[in-house]
């Protein structure tokens, strides 16, 4: 039998199924390319036809080797010699060997990605403010998620709803509510410190970590007012992201690598366990307190949780349930590690300076009487008029910033400082450099004076002809919603430990500030304490 001269479409479908698989591979061939090296170098050349310098641009890795190299040289290096606070080499090796090598404007990569470090205490400022809407806060994606997500992190109309929401729990008669439990958690730490300076004998110092020991006390202080419980009952919250933040410091640099944090790493597992374990605590607690909220059952109370809610409710439900387990992952996170890393500082700056430790003792004992065994706790009115305290938490705030840096992405094409950037750069705000740059602080900048902050914050830098150059709690809209909380929390432990103890370096203090990725002390924080008569 003849064969018809028409093709089979059978015979056509394997051609068919080639030409789609070329084609797909093709497409997919050519994103690679844009991202890793067409649209790099695109930026690259943009940016340094316009006098900038930098870093050469290594394809998908950017940087990460050299940053991994250099952070651990300045790890393995000796410690620094105490009353020392020369930190930024250490605390940020590559940004700092950039800006020494290429000026405060430098060019780093992250992945494919450009960074540039803008130093300019006015133009750090106007990226802050973000006037006109050209920066967005780069987030981290699925890594960001399982550490925390909340206001700190959204974006757009969804950080303005969840500002809103938030903003009332920090107003000034909520936190003069809180005051109590920051009191009880305080005192709880000044009876079992003096439990330990009674077995060291009359007269006699013992050595303490307070590292550790302001973990303690902060995790306290967010347990009780922020959620109302204890800490024995957050504990298990703080060990789990303690290790979440350790592990997710080993992927920091591979999170540019699209699907990276999805594989299933043993890293990976274990940090999506966490999250898990994480959010359902926090849920369950969430979920008890809003079931007494709808059964009228007493008052929301005075923690942030209750207040959250009740400013949700207010605002008819402008938070899911998941938005308010993100918010409290938040708190957990931010509240704790930040204020037990000012405090921990202050405390070894006072060690270091025993003349500002006896001036802020003094001012305390004025403002409230009774010597060591005065019982009465700080309130409000006495914590606002401690000048000196405050100078001084400034002063540590400015030599040992909490988050070394802050970065911003330009989220459309913007002219910054007489540099035009296209969209897609990171601009990194090195704050701790900023805080110790001799050009904006002075001949000084890297001593330890509190008295430069003796006319408030605005014109510690220079005078008040300068612009502010003090960004320890960010700056512009997203200004850190907690910052009257962490100084008042800060304030009330201080008080109340230089009231009762007389505090001294010990000699196996070794000064080693790391970011972790907030500048902690990274061999601990060893001080001797002694009961005053």
């Amino acid at each position: 039998m003849a064969t018809s001269g028409v093709p089979s479409p059978w015979n056509e479908a394997p051609l068919v199924c080639a030409a789609l698989l070329v084609a797909v591979v093709a497409w997919c061939a050519a994103r690679a390319a844009e991202w890793a090296w067409l649209r790099p170098r695109r930026l690259g050349r943009a940016l340094r036809a316009q006098g900038l310098r930098g870093t050469a641009y290594r394809p998908i890795s950017g940087d990460a080797a050299v940053a991994d190299r250099l952070a651990l040289e300045a790890r393995s290096r000796p410690p620094l010699p105490p009353g020392c606070h020369a930190v930024v080499p250490r605390a940020m090796p590559l940004f700092h060997r950039a800006m020494e090598e290429h000026g405060k404007t430098s060019i780093t990569w992250s992945g494919p990605v450009p960074r540039v470090t803008i130093a300019d205490p006015a133009l750090v400022r106007q990226v802050l403010s973000n006037k006109l809407g050209h920066f967005e806060k780069p987030g981290f994606g699925q890594l960001q998620r399982l550490l925390h997500y909340g206001v700190s992190t959204h974006q757009g109309a969804k950080w303005a709803r969840h500002r809103s929401i938030i903003n009332p729990a920090f107003h000034l008669d909520k936190l003069k509510r809180m005051l109590p439990a920051f009191a009880s958690c305080c005192g709880d730490l000044v009876g079992r410190w003096e439990g330990l300076a009674a077995a060291a004998g009359a007269g006699e110092a013992r050595e303490v970590d307070v590292w550790p020991e302001m973990q303690r006390l902060t995790g306290d202080v967010i347990s009780r007012a922020a959620f109302g419980s204890s800490y024995l009952e957050g504990r298990r919250i703080f060990q789990l992201q303690d290790e979440q933040v350790r592990l997710a410091m080993l992927v920091a640099n591979k999170i540019h690598v699209p699907g990276y944090i999805m594989l299933p790493t043993r890293t990976n597992r274990r940090m999506k366990r966490i999250a898990a374990e994480i959010e359902g605590i926090l849920g369950g607690m969430i979920a008890k307190r809003e079931g007494a909220m709808r059964a009228g059952e007493a008052a929301t109370g005075d923690d942030l949780l209750g207040l959250m809610l009740e400013s949700n409710m207010e605002q008819c439900g402008g938070m899911s349930a998941d938005d308010v387990i993100g918010e409290c992952k938040m708190f957990y996170f931010v509240g704790m590690e930040t204020t037990s890393i000012l405090l921990t500082w202050t405390m070894v700056l006072l060690s270091m300076h025993p003349e500002w430790q006896d001036r802020a003792r003094e001012e305390v004992l004025r403002v409230f009487p009774g010597g060591a065994a005065g019982t009465t706790a700080p309130d409000y009115d006495g914590l606002s008029r401690l000048k000196i305290v405050t100078m001084v938490l400034y002063e540590a705030l400015r030599l040992y910033t909490p988050l070394p840096a802050v970065h911003r992405r330009t989220y459309k094409p913007v002219e910054l400082g007489g540099v035009r950037y296209p969209a897609g750069v990171t601009l990194v705000l090195p704050l701790l450099s900023v805080h110790h740059d001799k050009d904006v602080w002075g001949p000084d900048a890297e001593e330890f004076r509190p008295e430069r902050f003796s006319e408030g914050v605005a014109g510690a830098a220079g005078g008040a002809d300068r612009p502010p150059a003090f960004f320890a709690f960010g700056g512009g809209p997203r200004t850190c919603v907690g910052q009257s909380f962490a100084l008042l929390e800060a304030k009330m432990g201080l008080a109340m430990i230089l009231r009762r103890f007389e505090l001294e370096l010990s000699p196996s203090y070794s000064h080693a500030p790391f970011p972790v990725p907030l500048l902690k002390p990274e061999r601990g924080a060893q001080v001797r304490i002694r009961k005053l008569p």
